[in-house]
């Protein structure tokens, strides 16, 4: 399903040159190290001077949620993993963002920067949230606020995504470890450009997530 759902939304730092991605990676663990996090997120090991008040995470605070995502949907396949991780560090700056600034669409955030109708069907799937969920309905404001007030539903959208709004021929692509998957996942699950600024954080997560 095409989506223009995840924008990128923020002025990057310089990216680093990475050798290409190995050619198959094979299912493991849902782990993931806040070294892996900062290999692939270079300005994630700290939150001194923030861009964005109350925004950034540091790769510490990033790693546990992530592979807790992981736990939670399922997703134990590194080559996976590494797309998810990759697109949601491109995404936040290196962590530093969960919301749109640039240009600044209401209601859209989440570290995976996710549209208003996508943290809507989100919000929606998370049990916990029942509750609240009417208190704020069809203000997508206050449905991003939600997803923020607990980290592991901030750093959960980027799985949440993979395993529910991509196709299964997509996922079975991705998970061959192909540069050819990776960029079926970018151009036609989440409907934005295969760029190089988008594939040198997919080869830094690869490295980091098959070392």
């Amino acid at each position: 399903m095409k989506s223009s759902s995840i924008l990128s939304t923020v002025c990057l730092l310089p990216l680093f040159a990475s050798a290409a991605p190995t050619a198959q990676i094979h299912a493991r663990d849902t782990s993931i190290t806040a070294e892996q996090i900062q290999a692939i997120a270079p300005t994630s090991n700290s939150c001194d001077n923030p861009p964005a008040a109350g925004e950034c995470a540091t790769a510490a605070q990033a790693a546990p949620n992530i592979a807790k995502s992981f736990e939670t949907y399922g997703v134990t396949s590194r080559a996976e993993q590494a797309a998810v991780i990759g697109l949601m560090a491109f995404e936040s700056g290196d962590f530093k963002y969960n919301k749109n600034h640039f240009p600044g669409v209401p209601g859209q955030g989440t570290r995976n920067m996710q549209s208003p109708t996508y943290n809507a069907k989100y919000a929606a799937d998370i049990p916990a949230l029942g509750d609240k969920l009417a208190s704020v309905s069809g203000d997508p404001t206050g449905v991003l606020n939600l997803l923020l007030s607990d980290e592991e539903y901030d750093f959960g959208s980027g799985a949440w995504f993979l395993t529910t709004q991509c196709q299964a021929s997509i996922r079975s692509q991705l998970q061959s470890g192909s540069e050819a998957g990776w960029t079926a996942y970018i151009t036609t699950c989440v409907g934005t450009d295969a760029n190089d600024e988008r594939k040198a954080y997919w080869d830094r997560a690869v490295q980091a997530l098959n070392s």
